[in-house]
């Protein structure tokens, strides 16, 4: 039945979507930019949809991503470090080869990037987290920020949590929450990587343990409650299957595109 669907709480038409995406797309050739835990991910995801591998590109072989390989995918899908990223878009967009990305790190050079895409008419599809749960918190998240604005007796912070081997904090996906909720409150205008009690600042604080896939809490707090709302990750595999229908929702198509677009949440 419908609403017995693995997606059964997403709205009518982000369901419909992403049922097409589930069971509707062609074989794929896909470019791994970065083969670490997430590329690895992505291939086993990618070839259970019946994609294809056509490249692999890691440290020790920086040498085969050439126009030429390029040539023979396409959909590039990037998880490198972000020094790398912007040159590894680039190779791509002069290849003609569409780029999907989540490397976070690099977003000082969004509007460069937006330049190089739009000039070699390609397409850039970026998110700072492919977890199509994620992508609903975030819409929570903005929504009840907007709500708050109001009542400003209401502090927010953030904690958010990941495995040792991660190097950046905040994590790209604490960088999104926190500046979806700025914008939507309109009292809070900045954010600091550690507890803070300074009016108008959003504290978030690190947390890097064990073998956390990833959980995001953000709590409103006046001083007679609290409000909380936390996404937490049980794994990679959602985030490598959002950039596996990612790559199959950009192929073929020119532009800026963001989860928002592929599952109908604008």
């Amino acid at each position: 039945m419908f609403w017995q669907s693995k997606w059964a709480m997403l709205p009518r038409a982000t369901f419909i979507k992403l049922m097409f995406y589930e069971y509707n797309f062609s074989f794929m050739r896909i470019a791994l930019i970065g083969y670490g835990r997430m590329g690895k991910e992505i291939e086993k995801i990618a070839i259970g949809r019946k994609h294809g591998i056509s490249l692999v590109i890691d440290v020790d072989n920086l040498h085969e991503f050439t126009s030429g390989n390029l040539q023979q995918t396409d959909v590039a899908v990037v998880f490198t470090d972000p020094e790398s990223a912007v040159e590894s878009y680039r190779k791509c967009f002069a290849s003609g080869i569409p780029v999907v990305s989540g490397t976070t790190g690099w977003l000082d050079r969004w509007d460069e990037v937006v330049s190089l895409c739009t000039a070699h008419k390609s397409a850039f599809f970026y998110a700072s987290n492919f977890s199509l749960g994620m992508n609903i918190f975030f819409e929570m998240n903005r929504r009840l920020s907007s709500l708050m604005a109001p009542f400003e007796q209401y502090k927010p912070e953030m904690t958010e949590v990941h495995h040792i081997h991660k190097v950046d904090a905040p994590s790209g996906t604490a960088i999104t929450l926190a500046e979806d909720l700025m914008r939507a409150h309109g009292h809070t205008g900045q954010w600091v990587n550690h507890k803070t009690d300074e009016p108008g600042q959003l504290g978030i604080v690190s947390i890097r343990e064990g073998e956390v896939p990833g959980i995001h809490t953000i709590r409103w707090s006046s001083d007679v409650d609290f409000i909380e709302m936390t996404h937490s990750a049980n794994n990679r595999k959602g985030l490598a299957l959002g950039a596996v229908l990612a790559a199959e929702y950009v192929a073929g198509k020119n532009g800026i595109f963001s989860m928002r677009d592929l599952m109908n949440l604008k």
